[in-house]
């Protein structure tokens, strides 16, 4: 049967594949060299030690630093990007990367690295607010759940790269100055890239095709601030500060809880958060194809999520054998990574018109949070000799951010019904 005139003159024009590919694969380059500056500085670690005599404890207020002013900077740039568009405020975070990695490779002392880690902060405090303000306005509906996994996968992999990059050249030049040097050139590339393909990050001109929701007919003008008052908003914050505590410890202090628990070598433990990004990536992959094919997406979460935790939790216990207990945790990371399109999509639901930026800043501020108060809990974890803690922790973070997810998706299926 034909369709209808008026079916068909409201049928949005399909927008090519091309065309959709080009903005993701923009967006994720630009948020894979934000997660590779949240690694400027620790793998550096052992040689500004060896230079200037720091101990880990003040090296650690540097990643203090940074996570405070990225967490603060973040909620507060989702306002600039949704007044003056994501695109300059891209442009502007991919410059002061520059500006971190040139400070740090000219780094006299204590206070030249604390301004490196500041400014490397600012540059990332607004890629989020900015990716997915791009995404939700530049690509297609049919292709947004794969656009929210490239950019949970292209994260992973600037989280993967960094380490190697930077000690990889330090190692080679025998400067880790030179590594600095290399990582602003890094931004410089990539902020290159961006300004000639400016075209397809212009949000201020979004597609036709773009994903829509149901808008009340004449809905009142709400103030700014309003967006605060959803109880979604805040249930999705508590979902990424819980889910990023269990991150953190998987990052940082799973390879000495499993040396320690399991007698392992060190140079075979600290796989372990390779393991888990590279495993979580996969699941991203995954997860892009179902969240389009999922009705309830807290559903899909859910399970996902507790899939990881108990996976965590049995490896908290200290029965599995080591080299099997080191696969378990790696493979746990799948589970957060099948999560994470859904969980950025039910985000998307979440967030009202018009407040795109907003949202995404004041909620992904949670992940920042997440890493700033976690890493002493469960570094205290270690200190006490308590190694299973730190599974047990993690899997614990996973379930109370499984509950933030259910509330959510109540909230936002209440807010679909009523609309």
């Amino acid at each position: 049967m034909n369709a209808s005139p008026s079916t068909s003159a409201n049928a949005p024009a399909a927008v090519p594949l091309r065309q959709d590919a080009r903005t993701i694969g923009l967006i994720g380059l630009a948020h894979g060299s934000s997660h590779f500056f949240h690694l400027l500085l620790p793998p550096l670690f052992p040689w500004l030690i060896a230079d200037f005599g720091y101990s880990y404890s003040e090296l650690s207020v540097l990643l203090s630093v940074f996570f405070v002013v990225s967490g603060v900077g973040q909620a507060l740039a989702g306002f600039l990007v949704d007044r003056v568009g994501a695109r300059p405020i891209l442009f502007a975070a991919l410059t002061s990367f520059i500006v971190a990695g040139v400070i740090a490779s000219t780094a006299q002392g204590y206070a030249t690295l604390l301004l490196a880690s500041v400014f490397a902060g600012l540059g990332n405090a607004p890629f989020h607010p900015v990716d997915f303000t791009i995404l939700n306005k530049r690509v297609s509906a049919p292709r947004i759940g794969h656009a929210f996994s490239v950019h949970g996968i292209s994260g992973n992999l600037g989280w993967a790269l960094a380490p190697v990059f930077m000690a990889g050249i330090t190692t080679a030049t025998g400067s880790w100055r030179t590594a600095c040097l290399c990582g602003a050139g890094l931004a410089a590339l990539v902020l290159l890239i961006m300004v000639l393909n400016r075209d397809a990050l212009d949000d201020r001109k979004p597609l036709v095709a773009a994903a829509a929701r149901p808008v009340a007919g004449n809905a009142p003008v709400e103030h700014p601030m309003a967006f605060l008052r959803l109880p979604s908003v805040w249930l999705c914050f508590s979902f990424f500060f819980w889910s990023t505590c269990a991150l953190s410890a998987i990052q940082s202090f799973a390879s000495p809880a499993l040396q320690s628990m399991y007698g392992l070598p060190l140079s075979l433990t600290a796989l372990v958060a390779t393991g888990y990004m590279l495993c979580g990536a996969a699941g991203m992959l995954i997860g892009g194809f179902l969240v389009g094919r999922v009705q309830r997406l807290e559903k899909l979460i859910a399970i996902s999520l507790l899939a990881s935790a108990v996976l965590l939790a049995v490896v908290g216990s200290g029965l599995l054998p080591g080299y099997v207990a080191l696969a378990v945790a790696a493979v746990a990371g799948l589970g957060t990574g099948i999560a994470g399109p859904s969980r950025d999509m039910l985000i998307k639901k979440a967030a009202p018109p018009g407040a795109t930026g907003r949202v995404y800043g004041t909620v992904y501020s949670g992940l920042d949070l997440g890493f700033c108060l976690a890493a002493p809990v469960f570094g205290a974890m270690l200190d006490a000799h308590f190694y299973g803690g730190v599974f047990f922790g993690s899997a614990t973070a996973l379930a109370l951010s499984v509950v933030s997810a259910a509330f959510v998706g109540q909230k936002v299926a209440q807010r679909y019904a009523a609309a």
